[in-house]
């Protein structure tokens, strides 16, 4: 290896670095873990409303396992049915193992299972997280041939995968020929093109959406009018957003939480706190009790403002009446208290989360990781790494970016290998540029060091 030519004993820092961690296998082929023995028995095995093999792949740790264990049982004599495949393309869908998906489908259309239209749901939602749209679509079609009536259900599951992934004048034509297609128009349907519209700025357009569902006899629902009135008030419309709340109680609909959660927004967003604490106030009076949700709203707004003193008092009102408070509302102290320097006093909350029995979730770990390296207690962020891996959570590549460099340059080499090491497991690198800075960074001072990084890199 190059950097073995370093052999001056003031190089001794950077070869210890790169002996430690020395090349990543960057093209190493994926293989295939091991499954558990035939007749393994697992505790979960005792529930009695799941056969084993769905047991089984539920408890697979990747697409490839799970792969390998119907196989297992296939040659084993298994003859799966609908619970057991159904199983197993969410397990592959979920590890957006895609090839492997439509290879299981060919399977269930080959052996005639009659399926559930939620299998099919919960796959164009997959498809639309991955932005596989045009896999959405064709599926949507194809739904038939696997012995499955398509309800308005698939319909409006379609519509919101097409508006989230901006393939909205897709969504509008399908919209338009849906009842030539035999599908009976609901709420659901009506609220992701209202949706849709607003997303895109036309306001009187979703204005035309919401007066056809009275045209066509569909109910208006709470969505619908929140879906209004948060487009009013992101646009500091305030005196519409309230006449429409006016109204939708005229018509007998009840606002909920997070119809008054968007009013409070509105009025946070132009510097009215207290106009958002009496809504909160006036929600209670007319028979709506706050949530989390409300609470948060407040929450946020002191922390934007540099007030987490007074955000963090507020937490303290929500236990005080009895509410739990949740992720987002910890994840909002969190954030402000990582922002403004002060990454120990948010680790204090997570410490505080955790005691309470709310579990944090990924942006959780994130924020804190990079809480720490922003203030270069790289010690702190490696810590609090630890606990997002053992929780099962994983950084994105810039936050272990930055904990790898940090740690370098602080001279932690064991920590920087760890984190390498722990990319690596996940089958995440840097970009060329990044070795290379991260070379120089920890072979500063060794000259033309530049000339060897492609060669390290390659191996």
């Amino acid at each position: 290896m190059i950097l073995s030519k370093l052999t001056k004993p003031n190089h001794f820092f950077h070869l210890t670095f790169f002996q430690r961690y020395k090349t990543l296998p960057f093209n190493k082929p994926k293989t295939k873990p091991s499954h558990p023995k035939k007749g393994h028995k697992k505790s979960s095995r005792k529930r009695k409303d799941s056969p084993p093999f769905v047991t089984d792949v539920k408890e697979a740790r990747d697409s490839d396992e799970a792969l390998s264990l119907f196989h297992e049982y296939h040659q084993m004599g298994f003859k799966p049915e609908y619970p057991s495949y159904s199983a197993l393309i969410y397990k592959l869908a979920r590890c957006q193992d895609f090839e492997a998906v439509e290879e299981v489908l060919g399977y269930v259309l080959d052996n005639n299972v009659h399926c559930q239209e939620t299998l099919f749901i919960a796959l164009f939602q997959h498809y639309g997280k991955a932005h596989l749209v045009d896999k959405a679509v064709e599926l949507f079609h194809r739904m038939t041939l696997f012995n499955c009536v398509r309800t308005s259900q698939s319909l409006n599951g379609l519509l919101n995968v097409l508006v989230d992934n901006d393939r909205f004048l897709e969504a509008n034509e399908l919209f338009d020929k849906a009842r030539k297609m035999g599908f009976r128009l609901n709420s659901v349907a009506f609220n992701v093109m209202i949706k849709g519209w607003l997303e895109k700025g036309e306001w009187d357009q979703a204005c035309k959406v919401f007066e056809e569902m009275l045209e066509r006899k569909v109910e208006r629902s709470v969505v619908s009018y929140n879906s209004l009135i948060g487009f009013l008030c992101r646009n500091g419309e305030l005196d519409k957003a309230k006449g429409l709340l006016e109204d939708m109680i005229n018509k007998g609909k009840r606002p909920n939480a997070i119809t008054y959660a968007l009013l409070m927004e509105g009025l946070c967003s132009i510097g009215e706190h207290n106009g958002a604490k009496k809504v909160m106030f006036d929600m209670e009076y007319r028979g709506c009790k706050p949530t989390v949700v409300n609470f948060g709203v407040l929450m946020s707004d002191l922390g934007k403002r540099g007030k987490i003193e007074e955000a963090k008092s507020l937490l303290s009102e929500m236990k005080r009446r009895h509410f739990k408070p949740d992720v987002v509302a910890y994840n909002i102290l969190i954030n402000y208290f990582c922002k403004e320097g002060r990454a120990a006093e948010a680790y204090k909350v997570l410490f505080e989360m955790q005691i309470a029995g709310c579990e944090a979730n990924a942006a959780t770990y994130r924020m804190l990781v990079d809480g720490f390296c922003r203030v270069e207690d790289f010690e702190g962020g490696l810590k609090v790494l630890n606990a997002m891996l053992t929780s099962g959570h994983s950084p994105r590549v810039e936050t272990f970016r930055c904990l790898v460099f940090g740690l370098v340059k602080s001279g932690n080499l064991d920590g920087a290998c760890f984190v390498l090491e722990e990319m690596e497991k996940r089958q995440m690198t840097f970009c060329s540029d990044d070795w290379e800075a991260l070379v120089i960074e920890s072979c500063s001072g060794v000259e033309s060091i530049g000339e060897h990084v492609n060669e390290l890199i390659m191996g």
